[in-house]
């Protein structure tokens, strides 16, 4: 009779291949050490990265309103209009005369007034507001005029169509404008210069 001996442990039942079963992997590098430790941080850092970058194309290609216009120029919704003669502030010489204008600002925004001149070399302009001033859309004033006569040979007795210059500006430009004020500004102007002009002076 033939004696059994002691069962011997079948594949995979030695004691070194269960601890090689239950070992944890081999490292696989600082890489893969770094990421074992760190993977979760690392899809949070991957996935935001991603919203971001698909929130900036979003807004990079979202549709835009289109630009608003560009302000009128100062010269396009002014207006100024001669009202009549005006008594003479005083200190203002004795060959001097003065006459009231409206301006009116009609949109936009607020247009200044820098300089109101006008063309002739024998005479010069003040202003009562003096510039500079502003007026806003939508309002007027009344602007009183005085010429100062310096050299009657020099200036327009007849003149068929005298103007003022006037500079304008808002936030669009800055304008020198001719305003022709009418037959009635030119018939005052004749009248009042033959006043300044009189008793010889030249």
């Amino acid at each position: 009779m033939s004696g059994v001996g002691p069962v011997e442990p079948g594949e995979g039942t030695h004691a070194w291949d269960v601890l090689d079963a239950t070992a944890p992997p081999r490292p696989r590098g600082r890489l893969g050490e770094w990421y074992d430790r760190h993977r979760r941080a690392a899809l949070a850092t991957v996935t935001a990265a991603a919203l971001l970058a698909g929130g900036t194309y979003l807004y990079a290609t979202r549709p835009r309103p289109p630009a608003p216009p560009d302000p009128p120029y100062p010269s396009q919704v002014t207006d100024l209009h001669y009202l009549s003669g005006e008594a003479t502030p005083a200190g203002a010489g004795p060959h001097s005369f003065s006459f009231g204008v409206e301006l009116s600002v009609l949109a936009g925004p607020p247009v200044t007034v820098t300089r109101v001149s006008q063309p002739y070399a024998g005479m010069s302009v003040t202003s009562t507001p003096k510039a500079p001033f502003r007026t806003s859309a939508g309002t007027s004033r009344k602007v009183v005029i005085t010429m100062h006569v310096a050299q009657c040979r020099k200036v327009p007795w007849n003149a068929g169509l005298p103007f003022l210059d006037v500079t304008l500006r808002n936030t669009r430009a800055i304008e020198l404008h001719s305003f022709i004020l009418g037959q009635r500004y030119a018939q005052h102007l004749s009248e009042a210069l033959q006043v300044a002009c009189s008793n010889g002076f030249r």
